[in-house]
Parts: C-alpha cells; structure tokens; sequence
C-alpha cells in the first residue's frame, strides 16, 4: 500500500557546530520546503537537541526557532553524548516519519525526498548508505571497515556497513526503539534493531562543511566496544574456547616433557621459556578478566536505572 504525505521530524544532534548551524539551516529548509510543494510532505518540524554545548550554538538556535516555530529545542544540563542526544530526539519527534541528521552536512538534506518516496513505495526504513568517505584518513577508514566487518560476523544482528545514524524512519519503528531502554547505547545497532521492510539510497560522502569533528580515535575505540559488547555475546563465548585451546596445548607439552625425562632423564628446565609461557598465560586471564569486566560495567549501568539525560530547557514544546 502507498502511504501518502505526512508529518516529517528532522532530529539533529548538536554540540560545539556554531559555524555551520546557519548554512544547515538554509539548506535544510530549502530542501524541505521543495518536499512541502512536492506534496511529499504536510509539514515539519526539526528537533536540535543541544548536547552542553560550550559556543554559541544554543543561543543561534534560539534566535531560528524565535523566527520559525518548527524549529524546536532540548538543552541538556551538560554533554551526555551523541548516542544520547538521538535518544532524547527519538523519544520527543510526533512526526509521521522521523529522519536523524548531523549538522555538519556531511549526510545530505538533498537526499530526503529521494527517502521520502521510498518511504511512500512501502518502505519502514530508509537507509543512506555512503558509496565513498571523502575528509576522512585511510586510517579511519580502514578501522571502520574491519569494525563492520568484524560485528557482522559474530552479532546476530544485521548492522549495515557504510551507514551512519542519518536514515529514515517511519513512526511504528521509533515507537519500537523508544521500548529499548539500555544506558550503554550503540544507536547504530539500536536503529537496525527491529527490523521492518528496509532499502537504501546510496551517496557519496561530502567532507565536513566547517569546524572540527568532536571524535578521535579514543571516542571511536569505545564507540565500536560498545557496539561489539551490546550486541553480541561472542567475546565471552571465545574465552571458553581459547582455554580449552590452551589446556589442550599445555597437557600436549606436559606429555611431552613427562616422555622426555623417562627416556633421556631428568632436564634443567629453561629461565626464559619458563617465565614466557607464566606472562603468556597471564596475559590471557588478563584479557579474559578484562572482557568479563566489559559485560559486568555494563549490568551496573543498567541496575543504578539513572535516567539517560538531564534536559535543562525546552522550547517550541506545546507540552
């Protein structure tokens, strides 16, 4: 069945962007008001949803959404993360169909009517997936492929490669994700989560417009551990293998020593074989307790249930 024309939530995350926050607003508009005399579109709304921003950005949001009454914003009380901004976005959009977008014009806008009549062929998610990351390292790259390529093989759930939060979402699908309650949030793994009727647009991937992205290799690190961590239970399952790997190993070599000193008698054992094989066998239980550790973290967050986010203002709410 076509859907028809509907009410359209734009979410954007925004921390630290005051010199491209005027110039994505042009852009934004344009585009959507194009969807609005296509008949794609009733009307919109786009929710900023100010992560503690330390610039000017809050304060250039409010002088738009003074002019326009569709812009709408959520102050957080300090800076909660990405991950949580789109939470908090997710969970405030009455849109008919809600698409998540970064400010920076790195993902598009030109791209949504393009998504939009996906959504109106039957479609409940529309995926922008990128053909090529242009402004971005080899060493980037290079790490988010083998990410990808590495959860994909062992989460049971079907991450898309190539993918970012920038997607269409049609409203039965944010009302199954709004169920999902875990702190630690791989919104990546969360978007792909419930499924539905899905297909992609494909572009090519613009560098920055201005400023400087707020991730770095750190960030990114602890972006993929969560994504490996909440969505599968593979690391812990590896553990049990790579001990019985190794005890296998070990009862081999003690045999062997054991036939050894019978047949040719009693040997000094070697210093530094002796000590190599202790630090081997130590780092292992290290790795293992480490990986425990994850998990563990990870269950103290959830049973403390703190709410993920402090909103210190609204504005454009008629609640």
């Amino acid at each position: 069945m076509k859907k028809q024309n509907s009410y359209l939530s734009i979410i954007v995350p925004i921390f630290n962007e005051e010199e491209v926050i005027a110039n994505f607003f042009d852009v934004m508009n344009k585009v959507l008001q194009e969807c609005q005399e296509q008949k794609l579109l009733s009307d919109w709304e786009i929710i900023c949803v100010d992560d503690g921003s330390q610039d000017k950005s809050y304060d250039m949001l409010c002088e738009i959404s003074n002019k326009d009454e569709r812009v709408k914003i959520l102050s957080f009380s300090r800076n909660f993360g990405k991950e949580i901004a789109l939470s908090a976005g997710l969970e405030h959009a009455s849109g008919d169909i809600v698409i998540p977008i970064d400010a920076d014009l790195q993902d598009p806008p030109s791209l949504i009517p393009e998504m939009i009549e996906k959504w109106r062929e039957g479609f409940d998610v529309v995926l922008a997936t990128r053909k090529n990351r242009q402004g971005e390292t080899y060493l980037k790259k290079a790490t988010a492929s083998a990410f990808y390529k590495i959860i994909g093989k062992i989460s049971h759930i079907n991450i898309p490669a190539n993918t970012g939060d920038f997607r269409l979402l049609d409203r039965k699908v944010v009302n199954a994700i709004k169920q999902l309650p875990e702190r630690s949030r791989f919104m990546k793994g969360i978007l792909a989560w419930p499924g539905f009727k899905t297909t992609s647009v494909y572009f090519d991937r613009d560098p920055r417009h201005a400023g400087k992205t707020s991730w770095n290799m750190w960030k990114l690190w602890q972006f993929a551990l969560d994504g490996i961590f909440g969505f599968t239970s593979a690391p812990l399952k590896i553990w049990t293998y790579v001990g019985i790997i190794i005890s296998l190993v070990s009862f081999i070599y003690a045999g062997t020593l054991i036939a050894k000193t019978i047949i040719y008698g009693v040997d000094v054992p070697g210093y530094a074989s002796l000590i190599t094989v202790v630090l081997f066998i130590g780092g292992i239980q290290l790795i293992s307790l480490g990986i425990q550790g994850e998990y563990i973290s990870r269950i103290y967050k959830e049973v403390k249930h703190r709410p993920l986010y402090i909103i210190n203002e609204k504005k454009g709410f008629k609640d």
